[in-house]
């Protein structure tokens, strides 16, 4: 009641520091300050909330090679998921004990920002994806409508809790994934009391999970003459929380059918999300006893992609010549060919590329957006058949990169053996060009690591499939042009951006296809000498996003 306060943040505001925009500023000012070791951390922090911002991961290389920090503080940090993601990696090296510990202490903390994040939603309500009422309320429907507000906000703090700071996406299971690890740590250490605890703790999340009903049962045979496991209850915490939100669920929904709002309970303990499980499971587990207990994650199928994966051959095109296929290039989706086009082709596409490229096309008019140390050029179809249709570059020319373009994705379609039409999401002639003077001790990437369709955040081993993403592009091809430059070798990595898989030497009629999911992180290594040329094409299975 009463004035509106002047110290309410404006949603810009608010969204700027969900964003740790600030932490952006502050890095700047600490260089300024020559405060390198607070810029670094500085910088990091920023990072771990925006991992597809090219110039800050770079600023955070030169950072670790000029300070020779390895480690780097996250000044946001939640302090359960630092917990939580230091017990998985003890878990994953088999150190049972000191995982129990940091998992129970990620558990405390959930429960304590639980509390808090209640709190946080008693305040005045404005959220816009929450205005149920087209009309002006009276009193009574006002206050309805407020509670409900304050009720769906409470209902999404489990949302909250398992979301990493910037994310959209939350950790899928996070919470009942503690009481699958420690119930497997538990049994590893010998304590069957608190293993069974933690089994039936998970079961009340998913009571038809077979194989930690398998392991309760397990346990409770161990159990057998020493304690009675019928006295063994799961956790109270858990049990509270989960009443609550079934109670909150139950509330939205009587909520919805009176003042005649949509409402969709969210599958907020989903089990097989579109991503895969973050977490790898110890080999020594599937050596158990036939009898013994597994973690309930070994048996879970694998999230199943939209489509059937196939590969085949490229056999319609004569000409075209199978390299390697995904086994041989260490991945999934992946596919090499050569002599997709000829010699003279490749000449030709150069000639038509110095005539029509633009220093920074594609990227708002940044000349070097991936490097200082190189120059970016690049060029559409649509500008090469403008420029041809208007004598500045020959037509046949500028036709021919429209044609190349076509034979590509005719070839990736065939290969992958897709079912549906593979439409052209963005198609791009780009050519890196070593600056010279500034190639001493170089240690950057011509283009860094990343995914086409989602955001790589190799700290937390998962790529987030959101904006700014292409959400949409579902493969990618690069043809090659010429060969006479030195470095600019593609490379694959695994998730972690630093280990390479496959490397590939460019050079005329080359082309690289594969899926751009999470499944295949790349990136460029610096180009030292000369100029490397290439056709990037993105590709969409929906008509929606086709480039038209």
């Amino acid at each position: 009641l009463g004035a509106v306060s002047r110290h309410r943040a404006a949603e810009e505001v608010r969204a700027d520091f969900q964003r740790r925009v600030p932490y952006s500023y502050l890095q700047r000012a600490y260089i300024q300050l020559n405060k390198l070791e607070e810029a670094a951390n500085a910088a990091h922090t920023f990072f771990m909330a925006n991992p597809e911002h090219m110039e800050i991961r770079q600023d955070l290389e030169n950072y670790k090679t000029t300070s020779g920090k390895a480690s780097l503080i996250d000044q946001e940090a939640r302090q359960h998921m630092e917990d939580y993601s230091a017990g998985v990696r003890h878990y994953d090296r088999e150190e049972y004990e000191l995982a129990i510990e940091l998992l129970e202490r990620a558990l405390q903390g959930y429960y304590s920002e639980d509390e808090d994040c209640q709190l946080m939603c008693e305040g005045p309500q404005r959220f816009e994806e929450h205005e149920h009422l087209d009309y002006k309320a009276g009193l009574y429907e006002a206050i309805a409508d407020h509670y409900m507000q304050v009720l769906a906000c409470k209902h999404d703090c489990v949302r909250e809790l398992a979301t990493r700071s910037g994310r959209i996406s939350p950790i899928e299971n996070f919470l009942p994934l503690h009481y699958d690890y420690l119930q497997f740590a538990y049994y590893r250490v010998g304590d069957y009391v608190k293993a069974l605890e933690c089994a039936k703790s998970y079961l009340l999340f998913h009571p038809d999970d077979e194989d930690v009903l398998e392991n309760a049962g397990y346990y409770e045979g161990l159990l057998e003459g020493t304690v009675d496991p019928a006295t063994i209850k799961p956790r109270k915490e858990a049990r509270a929380l989960l009443r609550r939100h079934k109670l909150e669920s139950h509330l939205l929904r009587v909520a919805a059918a009176g003042l005649g709002f949509a409402y969709t309970e969210p599958n907020y303990w989903n089990r097989y999300g579109a991503r895969q499980d973050e977490h790898s499971v110890p080999s020594s587990i599937s050596s158990e006893p036939e009898d013994g207990p597994r973690l309930s994650l070994t048996k879970k199928p694998m999230p199943k992609p939209d489509r059937e994966l196939k590969e085949g051959k490229a056999d319609e095109h004569v000409d075209v010549k199978f390299v390697y296929n995904s086994q041989q290039l260490n991945g999934t989706q992946r596919v090499l060919l050569d002599n997709v086009i000829s010699e003279e082709q490749c000449r030709e596409l150069h000639r038509v590329a110095s005539g029509i490229m633009l220093a920074g096309d594609g990227y708002r008019g940044k000349t070097s957006p991936h490097t200082p140390n190189e120059r970016f050029e690049g060029a559409t179809v649509l500008k090469a058949l403008k420029y041809g249709y208007e004598g500045r570059v020959p037509l046949k020319s500028a036709r021919l990169f429209y044609d190349i373009s076509e034979k590509a994705r005719r070839i990736v379609q065939s290969y992958f053996q897709l079912n549906s039409t593979l439409y052209f999401s963005y198609t791009h002639l780009v050519c890196r060009t070593a600056l010279s003077g500034q190639q001493e001790r170089r240690n950057d990437l011509s283009h860094p690591i990343h995914a086409d369709n989602c955001l790589l955040d190799p700290e937390a081993n998962e790529c987030w499939k959101e904006p700014p993403a292409y959400t949409f592009r579902d493969y990618s091809a690069l043809l090659y042009m010429n060969t006479d430059f030195e470095g600019g070798e593609f490379i694959f990595t695994e998730m972690d951006a630093k280990t390479v898989t496959a490397s590939i030497k460019p050079k005329c009629g080359r082309m690289i296809s594969f899926s751009s999911g999470g499944e295949n992180p790349h990136g460029v290594k610096a180009v030292t000498k000369g100029q490397r040329c290439a056709v990037a094409l993105w590709f969409t299975l929906d008509p929606l996003y086709r480039e038209l």
